[in-house]
């Protein structure tokens, strides 16, 4: 089977409604869709498509939280043929004009409200759309625009046609074939604005074969949590094209909110998360410790202390650890039953690498790129060094430019970049796919990613540092939730630091420190002596010229709608860098307090405008 609607219909054909496909918590129940009846949701909606004009070949965006509807859509317009264009849920308007507009998106299937209002605000801009069709009709009663339609209304349609039309949709399957595109993705667009990636079913299924068959084998009755954005390739890979292939059930989270708890509900065997997830995980831990008993402490700060020492001592501590203490935990964070956790889409430090290790979880690092269907690298269970991602999936050649580049070859390298030639060319030369990602092999064939090409910095004296690698340090520290580093051409290293306004919030109430937002609790002298403390820590281990000689802790968190994050939450460092200049400046001068406007939000939702001093701090001061 070599398409995604041609897996699913074996699959519809060998379980019927024997097996479950999805399982999605609504209104607090789990419901169940069987193999059989996610093939008849896709086909009804496929031919309802059909009816409304889509055509072999036309690219249809979608937008919206991981819920059914989604798959369906996806899986009905690669039935007919047609492309998905994944957009993110929480793409402003502006971004998701760029998304269907750029990719000729000629239908726009959307969630809910708020993406039909977004949609409506630059329906001008995108004149080619032929209708945008919404799955959750809650509060769109009043909408008349005949640009609308409901999901279940084109399912019916789609209905309708079978009736006097048995065969087609099953014709229209049997056409498509490996090579087609299956969908385009947008790349993370740290430096610039998103590329859209074109990955054919081939591309995705021959990854899904290689993770999911030969190195990390999944079977039928594993369990998924899908909870990251559908519009990401590690998603893609693993709640469609994994799905597909292996079989296994795809879970679908109630609310964004509610993510962790329905986890722990789940118990996945598997789990793919970006580095926040896992960093968040830690600082949660790390702050729930402190109001524990004192044995569990005491356990706690032993298994801190000797889980680097020998392998006997190492085994005992595992032990006793798992016996008191992390048995329990990793329950209480859904992790019971895990086979293998991966983290991906950006570097983890290696702290954290350790932290869960030592808990239990066979945690692995993923390196790969949207442009290689999400994966080329992996740690191999029993073989995680904490400051490589691994080695090469089957079928995967790595090697390392002259430049230091990081080059890779494989059946899952992309069709190009839509409608962007230069860009294409660029990225792939005599069948290499050029990463932008500096690393090197080491003596046992791990390959190290040392950080961006064009991120890796040097200071005036000549040393040269990876800014990326100090900022995973200081996310260790579960007061600090990003940090951003500069240094380049300047005379030592500096940093933003975005506090953790949960557990910051909480060590302050602790202390009976009163606030009343985050710009305010971010520039208390308390809280700078706290994140002092953190930073003089990573400091200790590194050399002395890459060591932070100031930071400031940032007045607001970092934002996705402020273009300082992507919509895979990478830091946009030159945009941060550009914004923020006078800080920068500042880090870098004699001056000890900016100021700078900030929008306070109170705890009853009120929002002021107000001018804030922002201290720059020297460490060890």
């Amino acid at each position: 089977m070599d398409t995604f609607p041609k897996l699913l219909r074996e699959k519809a054909l060998r379980w019927g409604a024997s097996k479950v496909a999805i399982r999605e918590k609504d209104y607090g129940l789990w419901h169940d869709v069987t193999w059989e009846a996610y093939w008849e949701q896709v086909k009804a909606f496929g031919l309802g498509l059909k009816v409304l004009g889509l055509n072999r070949g036309d690219h249809v965006s979608v937008i919206g939280n991981n819920e059914p509807e989604w798959v369906y859509a996806e899986l009905a317009v690669q039935a007919l043929g047609g492309v998905v264009v994944g957009i993110y849920q929480d793409s402003t308007p502006p971004e998701v004009q760029y998304g269907v507009a750029k990719s000729d998106s000629v239908f726009v299937i959307a969630e809910d409200q708020e993406q039909v209002d977004k949609l409506l605000e630059i329906q001008e801009e995108i004149p080619q759309v032929k209708q945008v069709v919404y799955w959750d009709p809650k509060g769109m009663r009043h909408y008349e625009d005949e640009l609308l339609i409901g999901f279940e209304a084109v399912q019916a349609l789609g209905r309708d046609f079978e009736r006097s039309h048995p065969k087609v949709f099953d014709r229209e399957v049997d056409v498509g074939v490996a090579d087609d595109v299956a969908v385009i993705l947008p790349t993370s667009g740290t430096t610039s604005a998103p590329k859209l990636a074109m990955l054919s079913f081939g591309n995705m299924l021959q990854v899904a074969e290689n993770l999911l068959v030969k190195v990390d084998p999944m079977v039928p009755t594993d369990k998924f949590v899908s909870a990251l954005p559908l519009a990401w390739v590690g998603e893609q890979m693993m709640a469609v094209s994994g799905a597909m292939h292996i079989g296994f059930t795809v879970h679908f989270p109630e609310e964004a909110t509610t993510v962790q708890e329905n986890i722990r509900e789940i118990a996945p065997q598997v789990m793919f998360s970006p580095p926040r997830v896992w960093e968040d995980l830690v600082s949660t831990i790390q702050v729930k410790m402190e109001d524990s008993s004192r044995l569990k402490k005491w356990v706690y700060q032993m298994w801190m202390r000797k889980v680097d020492g020998g392998s006997g001592e190492r085994a005992l501590f595992s032990w006793v650890g798992d016996w008191m203490l992390f048995r329990t935990l990793r329950d209480r964070i859904g992790l019971s039953q895990i086979r293998n956790a991966y983290t991906g889409g950006a570097a983890l430090g290696p702290d954290v690498f350790r932290f869960f290790h030592a808990m239990g979880v066979n945690l692995k690092q993923i390196y790969g790129q949207t442009e290689i269907s999400g994966i080329s690298v992996i740690h191999r269970s029993g073989d995680v060094k904490f400051e490589t991602v691994g080695h090469p999936i089957p079928e995967t050649e790595v090697r390392i430019s002259p430049e230091g580049e990081i080059l890779s070859r494989s059946p899952s390298v992309f069709r190009g970049y839509y409608q962007d030639p230069e860009a294409t060319e660029k990225a792939l030369k005599n069948g290499w796919l050029h990463s932008g990602d500096a690393g090197y092999m080491d003596a046992d064939g791990h390959l190290v990613v040392i950080d961006r090409m064009s991120d890796v910095m040097q200071l005036l004296d000549g040393e040269t540092f990876s800014p990326q690698s100090i900022e995973n340090q200081l996310k260790f520290s579960p007061y600090i939730k990003e940090a951003v580093v500069f240094g380049q051409e300047r005379p030592y290293v500096a940093a933003f630091i975005n506090i953790d306004f949960e557990n910051v919030g909480k060590w302050a109430e602790n202390r009976q420190i009163a606030y009343t937002s985050y710009t305010d609790l971010s520039q208390k002298p308390e809280v700078y002596a706290l994140i002092q403390e953190g930073v003089a820590q990573v400091n200790e281990g590194l050399p002395e010229g890459a060591r932070i000689v100031r930071f400031v802790n940032l007045h607001k968190e970092l934002d996705a709608d402020d273009q300082e994050l992507t919509r895979t939450r990478k830091v946009r460092r030159g945009f941060v860098e550009k914004k923020y200049g006078d800080l920068v400046e500042a880090l870098y001068g004699e001056v000890e307090e900016v100021l700078v406007e900030a929008q306070v939000r109170y705890r009853d939702g009120r929002e002021v405008l107000v001018e804030t001093g922002v201290r720059v701090e020297r460490v060890g001061e």
